[in-house]
Order: structure tokens, then C-alpha cells, then sequence
């Protein structure tokens, strides 16, 4: 049976990362990057599929697992009638060049246990089965470009395609194994001693974790955060992927399966934000750098998504020899929205470039950025008329969403601001008419008086998550009746067990059938509106029970299943990393995030 999802932990390099199970099994490693191929396949829990496990052979009495302090390096406790082993599992940072480390060392805390491991290496998302050959000190499996080698000194024998080894660890004694990839057509390198790297990457990790600056009563749920976002960056770009999975269900055997293995433009803003705020000024930059060169070209060609290093061919793909999780189908690689429409992307780029250059008005590449705006907006003012997808990327048809919309007026605003705060030359007065008239226009033809609230989109019957935003971004005051009035009715209409859904899913909307877990950004918007309007101590209660959800080292998923009490989606999920970083900043200081974008 397979693992909960909140039963793995993350760990990775800053080019690649791997989950590791509660119980000493990897079930999904990326390769170099997170939507190549993986050599252990979608947390199925079946071990033809791939995995790797590293645990006692007789029973297990208690599991305890932890991180250890402010790095990525994860520790498994397993307490067995013979004795006590420990499991650290840590990638080492790779800075330069093609070679990425995967090391488990088995550490005897007393007793004597018997150990096994099991090894199954698949490539192409579970498809191919590699050439295996043993080796002095370990094993070595190659397909097509990819290459993996295995060091240890446990002896290894191959049986029906898998890999296994049996030994004994006894008080103070270390065993250790090293998976390394690397490109097949090039040598391995030099091996490295796995203590050695052990010292060097907890070394790491504590230098990155020292430059942040929050140091509030969250501080240890704000630096899992952060640490989290780091480990889903590629270092070589300053690309930050959404997940670090593709196809964990938002409905447990259900259809809504998506690859989050890419960048998303909406992530822009508050991803900034999270990391400016923190003092991580360098990660802030490239993520700024890579969205200039993702997006650069003809603005009618802009997509939603890229890929870590801004490619756009993201073709969605069914993957039909995969069960998928807990026989969630169909499994996809790829993801279809990147060919979508969605006006609210603009937005959210117009805003993240207008933070940056308030926080370095001096920037390189500063006078093409700000061209590059100026395109996009000519094209957004032709096409803000147009109905499109929307933030959900609904898979039904195109319709005038109330967020795209509002995220329209933001790419005005901000670029105004701009013009206006830094002498940049632009049609503001235009611009300035054009942002009236989207404003007007949303006003009017999004406000249900019948439901005392704006809707989902024009002429719909109620609210969706999304319009959480519009104080965030400031596009009308928190204190505005509308917006208040908006929010009882997302109450109303969108709370379940106290946390927000992102809509009432409908198949004539969004083209899937009913039902998901909620969804947990939108419960961050949720404690920063309840701030904003001054009910603080729900605010509190509510991020209290957020911080709750998050699993025993610290990390969220997409959704949340208030029903089963289990986390769903893609895990573990940067935006709902960031809106807890963001939220926690509000609460903290009664200032942030939300109130640099424009609330008040």
C-alpha cells in the first residue's frame, strides 16, 4: 500500500531533489532536473516501478524522523527488539558540473540490527529498465543518456531485475551508500568520502539558512519554508519549480493530476516578495533574471508556465503504464496550460517587475525590462476584453474571470507607479485611462448584489478564492464594504472545516468532475484578510491551524483533504510555502507582503 503523501520528506541539491517515505524508501528522484525522466517513479509505493529502500528486516517497534537544524539533511530513527539505527539521507550541494549525489548512511545507535536494501532503478517515468552490472564496491545501471552508480561496501546481488543486500549495524558503526548520476558518456569522478560530504553539506545549508532575517515567534515554520524553496530552485537558472512531482491527486482516484514540475508566472510576485522579505536578495534576483529571459519575445506568445530553464514546450502527455497514486489516472508528464490564455499572468509580472525595482532601482538589465513591459502591455491593452482561463486554469471554456480582470488593472497600476517613481517614459495617462476603465468595468459587471459579493466571473451565481486578492493586491481597501462583503460570502459559500476551497467545482466550468481538497494558498489569502480588516485573533487561529497541517518536518502539499485528514496534490507545494511565509510576516509585524503590494 502506499505511503500518505505526508509521510515523505524532501531532500535535494538545488538542481535536482527526492522524497524519501517514513519508512527508509525513496519513491521519486528527480534527475538533474525536475521534469526529466525519474529513476524511481511517482511515489506509487510498487516497487516495479522504482524504488529504493533502506530500512531494518524484522519488525519496526517506533519511527521518529526529524531535519537536522535550519538544513536539508534528514535523519529516520528506527527502534527495532535487536537495537537502534539511524538513517541520514542528505544530497550534497552540487555548484558546478554534471555530477549529483544521492548518500544514506546507516548509523548503529545500540544493539545489533539487521538491515536490507533493496535497490529498483527505472528511467523514462517508470518504463525502461537499465542495463545493471556489479561492480567492485557497489553497482552500476545505464540507459540511454543516464547513468546511475552505486558505492557501498554491502555486497549487492541482482535477482528478477532488483537489486538486493543484507547486513548488520552495530553500535557506532557507519554504513554508508552513494547513489551517483551522472551523464553516461562520461567518467566518474573521484568518490568523494560520505562523511566528508555529510560535514560540507549541513555546513551549507546553515551558511544559507544564517542570511535570513525573521526571526518571530513562526521562525522554525517560516525557515522549513524557506528551505523548501531552496531545494525546489535550479541553482543553474533561478528557477523555481511549483513541486517537485507530477500527477499526486487534488481527489484521491480521481482525474485532476497535474506535472507542477515547471515555473509559473503567477507565482512571481508573492515568491519575490517571501524572498526579499527574508533577506535572500541573490535568489530574489535570478528568479527575477529567469522570468526576464523566460518570457522575453513576442508578448501574444507568453505563456503561464516554463520550464527551470525558460523552455516552452511542455507538451502534456498520459503516461499509461503507471497506476498513478492510490489509482489516481491518468499520470501526466507535461502540462496542457501552457497553452492557455490567462490574463492574470500579466498582472503578476508587471508587479514582481515594480518590487524589484523598488528594492533595486539600479538593476541590471533595468532599461530592457522596462521595454519588455511596455510590449506587454500594448498587448495586454488589445486583449484585456477577451475571456480567458483564469487562475485555476480551468479546462472548460474561456469566460471573463473576475481575477484576470483585477490582475489587468495591477499591470496598469504598478507600471504607473513605476513610470511615475522612476522617471521612466511611457503613455501614462492612457495607461492611467485604461486601469479606470477595467476598474469600472470590474466593479459593475462583477458585483452580485444578490449575494452582497463579487463572483467568480461576470454573471456568476458566487465568489471564488481568487477574489481573496483583491485587497492583497490593492485594488480596492480592506475596509471597503464590497471587499467585506466579499469575504462573508467566500465564508459562506467556500469554507469547509474553517479553511477555503478555491471554487465550487462544477463540470460545465472547469470541464472535471466534482470535488478536492481545499486548497491551501487560498487559506493564506484567508488569515491575511482576516488581518487586514482587523479580526486578528481568527487570523491567528487559523494560520495556528494551518500550521497544523503541515506534516512532521514541516512541509504542505497543494490541498487538503478535510474528510480524510490527509494532504493531496503535488508535495511539497512553493505556493503554499510561500503564502505561509508571506502570512507569518503579516501577522508578525502587522506589515508585509500583502501591504507591499497595496493594501492598507
Amino acid at each position: 500500500m502506499a505511503l500518505r503523501i505526508e509521510d515523505y520528506a524532501l531532500i535535494g541539491d538545488t538542481n535536482t531533489a527526492a522524497l524519501v517515505g517514513v519508512d527508509g524508501s525513496i519513491d521519486w528522484l528527480c534527475l538533474p532536473r525536475f521534469d526529466s525522466a525519474a529513476c524511481f517513479a511517482n511515489l506509487l509505493g510498487t516497487p516495479d516501478n522504482g524504488r529504493w529502500l533502506v530500512a531494518p528486516e524484522g519488525q519496526v517497534r517506533r519511527t521518529a524522523r526529524r531535519y537536522r537544524d535550519d538544513t536539508l539533511v534528514l535523519e529516520t530513527d528506527f527502534d527495532t527488539d535487536d537495537g537502534a539505527v539511524t538513517v541520514v539521507d542528505f544530497m550534497p550541494i552540487c555548484v558546478e558540473g554534471d555530477v549529483h549525489d544521492l548518500v544514506r548512511l546507516v548509523i548503529g545507535r545500540h544493539g545489533r540490527v539487521a538491515m536490507r536494501t533493496e535497490i529498483v532503478i527505472r528511467f523514462n517515468n517508470g518504463r525502461t529498465i537499465p542495463w545493471v552490472r556489479r561492480r567492485a564496491g557497489g553497482m552500476r545501471a545505464i540507459a540511454g543518456p543516464d547513468l546511475l552508480e552505486v558505492h557501498t561496501p554491502v555486497p549487492l546481488h541482482g535477482r528478477d531485475f532488483h537489486t538486493y543486500g543484507q547486513f548488520e549495524v552495530a553500535a557506532g558503526q557507519v554504513v554508508p551508500f552513494k547513489l551517483t548520476w551522472l551523464p553516461s558518456h562520461l567518467r566518474m569522478p573521484y568518490d568523494e568520502d560520505a562523511i566528508t560530504l555529510l560535514a560540507s553539506t549541513e555546513a551549507w545549508w546553515r551558511r544559507w539558512a544564517g542570511h535570513c532575517h525573521y526571526s518571530g515567534k513562526f521562525r522554525d515554520a517560516v525557515m522549513r519554508s524557506l528551505l523548501a524553496l531552496k531545494a525546489l530552485t535550479y541553482r543553474p537558472t533561478g528557477g523555481i519549480a511549483a513541486a517537485a512531482t507530477t500527477s499526486l491527486p487534488e481527489t484521491l482516484g480521481g482525474v485532476r493530476n497535474w506535472d507542477y514540475r515547471y515555473c509559473w508566472l503567477r507565482d512571481s510576485t508573492f515568491t519575490l516578495l517571501a524572498l526579499l522579505e527574508s533577506g535572500y536578495e541573490e535568489e530574489a534576483a535570478a528568479w527575477r533574471e529567469w522570468l526576464l529571459r523566460a518570457i522575453a519575445g513576442d508578448p501574444a506568445q507568453m505563456q503561464v508556465l516554463y520550464g527551470l530553464a525558460g523552455e516552452r514546450d511542455q507538451s502534456e502527455t498520459e503516461i499509461g503504464w503507471l497506476a498513478g497514486y492510490e489509482n489516481s489516472r491518468p499520470v501526466r508528464t507535461g502540462n496542457a496550460a501552457r497553452g492557455q490564455l490567462q490574463l492574470d499572468v500579466f498582472g503578476e509580472v508587471m508587479d514582481t517587475l515594480h518590487q524589484a525595482r523598488e528594492r533595486d532601482p539600479d538593476g541590471e538589465d533595468e532599461e530592457d525590462a522596462w521595454r519588455l513591459q511596455k510590449t506587454l502591455l500594448d498587448f495586454l491593452e488589445g486583449h484585456w476584453r477577451e475571456p480567458d482561463h483564469g487562475l485555476w486554469e480551468v479546462r472548460g471554456p474561456r469566460r471573463h474571470f473576475t481575477h484576470s480582470k483585477v490582475m489587468a488593472w495591477v499591470a496598469l497600476d504598478r507600471s504607473i507607479k513605476s513610470a511615475a517613481g522612476f522617471g521612466l517614459d511611457g503613455p501614462v495617462a492612457r495607461w492611467r485611462a485604461l486601469a479606470g476603465a477595467i476598474h469600472e468595468e470590474v466593479c459593475a459587471r462583477a458585483w452580485n448584489s444578490e449575494i452582497d459579493s463579487f463572483v467568480w466571473y461576470y454573471g456568476a451565481p458566487v465568489p471564488d478564492a481568487s477574489l481573496l486578492l483583491m485587497p492583497l493586491v490593492g485594488f480596492l481597501p480592506p475596509a471597503d464594504s464590497r471587499v467585506c462583503g466579499t469575504l462573508a460570502a467566500i465564508e459562506r459559500f467556500l469554507l469547509q472545516d474553517g479553511l477555503v476551497a478555491r471554487y465550487v467545482t462544477d463540470p460545465s466550468i472547469d470541464g472535471l468532475p466534482r470535488g478536492e481538497g481545499v486548497f491551501l494558498a487560498c487559506s493564506f489569502w484567508y488569515v491575511n484578510n482576516l488581518a487586514l480588516v482587523g479580526r486578528r485573533d481568527e487570523a491567528l487561529v487559523v494560520f495556528e491551524r494551518l500550521l497544523g497541517l503541515r506534516n512532521d518536518v514541516g512541509l504542505l502539499s497543494e490541498e487538503y483533504d478535510p474528510v480524510r485528514r490527509r494532504l493531496l496534490g503535488n508535495f511539497p507545494q512553493a505556493f503554499s510555502h510561500v503564502g505561509l511565509i508571506n502570512a507569518a510576516y503579516h501577522l508578525e509585524r502587522g506589515a508585509g507582503p500583502a501591504v507591499r503590494r497595496g493594501a492598507s
